[in-house]
């Protein structure tokens, strides 16, 4: 059983994770289908890694409303992300 401190310093470094990896590697993706281009293995095995940690560290962050608005903004860019990507698939 997880204590309230134990989910204060998982979410600190999940944040910290997020901030310095994982944000400026999904802005790089969507700005390779913004351009038009197809994702590679390794951009789609990264979204995928992504959504399992987001599915498996939700319950924790659930337990805190004050991170639900920053919850809301990644799984939006995240979904402007899947969209384009593929479109950019079906176009050819």
């Amino acid at each position: 059983m997880t204590t309230p401190q134990d989910d204060a310093g998982v979410i600190a470094v999940l944040i910290e994770r997020f901030e310095e990896q994982r944000l400026p590697r999904l802005l790089d993706i969507k700005a390779t289908v913004d351009r038009g281009e197809k994702l590679a293995d390794h951009d789609l095995a990264f979204l995928e890694e992504v959504i399992t940690d987001a599915l498996e560290n939700g319950p924790r962050f659930a337990k805190h409303p004050e991170y639900e608005n920053l919850a809301g903004k990644v799984t939006d860019l995240y979904h402007e992300i899947t969209e384009k990507a593929l479109a950019n698939e079906k176009a050819g």
